[in-house]
């Protein structure tokens, strides 16, 4: 309520952080009991663009320090009330009464408690937090998910590029930092945030980088409450979390790290959840994301030579197989020689890369549907795909320099989210449906859109999978919102 309006001319840190964000990716509308005219909108600030926020921008050394201030405070998270218009069934901001809801989380303004295995590890532990059980604000938050218990989780990205100086910091750790993509050759990044917050720069705060990558939760109905960060379900680039509750009770919560030839992964909380919205039932449920067992997904697939990277289709039809979900951590102990549970935890991509994972063309978002219970996976492209020295096209990854993505159908065994097993197909293979490459569960491709570069998925009530494409100028074309049915003639 006391933000002051927006002013390009006299923009400051200290504003900003009061102000929607920058940027919106990941948004959620949560309804508040009681009525069915008010809810909370949650949104998610990947990043921020100096060049469109700041008129006259050249370049990073035009800004003034608190304009680089107001630009990492843009992003992050906004929660906001806003209420149906009578008549219209339209939303706006509310902009009377208390609006206590109303509430930022950024870099300098919201403390976050580590929660999990790892929290308190050495490699967590900075001079500002010694015990390495807190850490000031989220960065870099794309995708996310509503959990069964009222809260969202967000998922940190692209952190890699908030941090500078990476060629500075100590040599045991370039070699972890450069596989979360950290630059550890040049001296600073193209955000050029340490300017403003020393934490980012790696040369004199090494550990800063491990505080983030993590999924985290926030409560948007306690605006006192302090969002927190899981260990527990590792740290990568997050795309988002989905949780679906399993038939034991068990949180099973999917997710997706969004880089080439990274890895799908699935989490299984040692907890059960107890339905209800008691404040019994919620602080339980609240603790299920903090200790449980975390999976990479192996997919089994034909040797790369029965496979020529131009992804046409077997004669059989789709492509499929089976697949395992091989534990990186089980009943609270790492399964992953010679590493620890906590380095398996604070270094996942490692350890999947040990366990043998399979490499996926950049897993973002991981739903289930809620008719089927059948886990979809966006593939959003790989460019790298097959080139020289990279890994080669499979049954999973069929297409070489794959430019366009594909959608993954995981059916868990004995429809059991916690199962060790599941079966698999390609129901979509995107592009343009002239390509013979292209696939839409077996309809007739004349019928069907170009789509390309699937991003976000999420399902309607009767089950229809919607998309969100990002990239699709590999079509020549704009991105789009498309819907299918999965299932019936009109499926595809």
């Amino acid at each position: 309520p006391d933000a002051p309006p927006l002013d390009l001319s006299d923009f400051t840190g200290t504003a900003q952080a009061k102000q929607f964000g920058y940027n919106n990716d990941y948004v959620a509308v949560l309804p508040l009991p009681g009525t069915a005219d008010r809810a909370l909108l949650v949104c998610n600030h990947e990043y921020s663009n100096p060049e469109l926020m700041f008129p006259g921008y050249t370049s990073l050394d035009v800004l003034t320090e608190e304009q680089v201030r107001g630009a990492v405070e843009a992003s992050g998270m906004s929660v906001v009330e806003i209420e149906r218009v009578a008549g219209s069934g339209s939303w706006r901001l509310v902009r009377t009464g208390a609006r206590r809801y109303n509430r930022r989380i950024t870099r300098f303004t919201t403390r976050f408690t580590v929660t999990g295995p790892a929290a308190g590890h050495r490699l967590l532990r900075t001079a500002e937090d010694p015990r390495g059980r807190t850490v000031w604000g989220t960065l870099a938050n794309c995708a996310g998910g509503v959990t069964p218990w009222g809260t969202v989780l967000s998922g940190e990205e692209n952190f890699n590029y908030c941090f500078s100086n990476g060629a500075e910091a100590p040599e045991e750790l370039r070699t972890s930092l450069a596989r979360y993509g950290v630059d550890v050759k040049s001296p600073m990044t193209t955000r050029g945030w340490s300017r403003v917050d020393e934490r980012l720069d790696l040369a004199k705060h090494p550990h800063e980088a491990h505080r983030f990558g993590w999924v985290v939760e926030i409560d948007p109905y306690d605006p006192e409450a302090a969002p927190r960060k899981h260990t527990a379900l590792g740290r990568i680039k997050h795309e988002g979390a989905t949780v679906t509750i399993a038939p034991d009770g068990r949180a099973v919560v999917y997710m997706g790290d969004d880089d080439r030839f990274e890895y799908l992964y699935k989490f299984v909380s040692d907890g059960r959840y107890r339905p209800g919205r008691s404040a019994a039932a919620r602080a339980h449920n609240r603790t299920l994301l903090e200790s449980g067992s975390l999976y990479a997904a192996g997919f089994d697939a034909s040797s790369p030579s029965e496979i020529d990277g131009s992804g046409e289709l077997p004669s059989d039809g789709a492509f499929d197989g089976r697949g395992r979900w091989i534990p990186l951590i089980r009943d609270g102990r790492s399964q992953v020689a010679g590493m620890s549970e906590e380095e398996v935890l604070i270094f996942t991509r490692i350890a999947a890369d040990r366990a043998g994972a399979t490499k996926m063309d950049r897993p973002e978002d991981v739903e289930t549907s809620p008719v089927t219970g059948k886990v979809y996976a966006s593939l959003t492209n790989n460019s790298r795909r097959g080139a020289a020295g990279e890994p080669l096209p499979d049954e999973a990854n069929p297409r070489a320099i794959n430019r366009h993505g594909h959608i993954l159908e995981i059916t868990e065994d004995d429809g059991d989210h916690t199962s060790d097993a599941f079966s698999w197909t390609l129901p979509i293979v995107c592009g343009d449906p002239a390509d013979p490459s292209t696939y839409f569960l077996g309809c007739d491709k004349s019928l069907v859109s170009p789509i390309s570069s699937p991003d976000n998925l999420t399902f309607d009530r009767s089950g229809h999978l919607w998309i969100a494409t990002d990239s699709a100028y590999a079509l020549d074309a704009n991105d789009g919102l498309f819907a299918t049915p999965l299932e019936g003639p009109d499926a595809g």
